[in-house]
């Protein structure tokens, strides 16, 4: 696995993020059985960024915590046969690996969410990534159904890596 992080926001954080990071993407991977080795790209910023980026591509005019641009389009969610390896298209070719996506996380709003659910700061960040790679893989939460799903996976993702709420 590859995971390309970018920080933007000026924010610290009082563990190391790209090792969590690799943690939770690690464990995701494994929990959706991926076949293929992955690449993930990570950019951390702050709240005036995500604002701005989430006006333009979801057409929502306020910050979010965490957006997910996931690189593949799955015909069923977590269903990697969709992947076609005869074309190589949705491979890096300098690394071969599988290119999942993109994740963004405002660092403002894991620190304030974190105070607000009433957990730490790496909990909540943990807890955003394995959010964002179940959208990587194709799951959504627009519909109950759907909701119910990817919070039963979050919480199967989260129990893994052991960041307790």
């Amino acid at each position: 696995m590859s995971l390309y992080v970018e920080d933007e926001s000026g924010i610290e954080f009082p563990f190391d993020e790209k090792e969590t990071a690799e943690l939770v993407i690690g464990a995701a991977l494994d929990y959706a059985e991926c076949p293929y080795e992955a690449e993930v790209n990570l950019l951390l910023t702050a709240d005036e960024e995500i604002h701005e980026m989430n006006r333009e591509h979801r057409g929502i005019d306020r910050a979010t915590d965490v957006l997910s641009f996931p690189m593949v389009e799955y015909d069923i969610p977590g269903d990697f046969s969709c992947v076609d390896e005869e074309t190589g298209d949705m491979f890096n070719p300098e690394n071969g690996e599988l290119m999942l996506g993109d994740i963004v996380i405002s660092k403002e709003r894991v620190i304030a969410q974190a105070e607000e659910y009433g957990h730490s700061v790496k909990r909540e960040y943990a807890f955003l990534i394995a959010h964002s790679m179940l959208h990587l893989f194709g799951y959504d939460h627009m519909e109950e159904g759907e909701r119910a799903v990817m919070e039963e996976k979050q919480r199967e993702i989260m129990k893994i890596v052991n960041i307790p709420r």
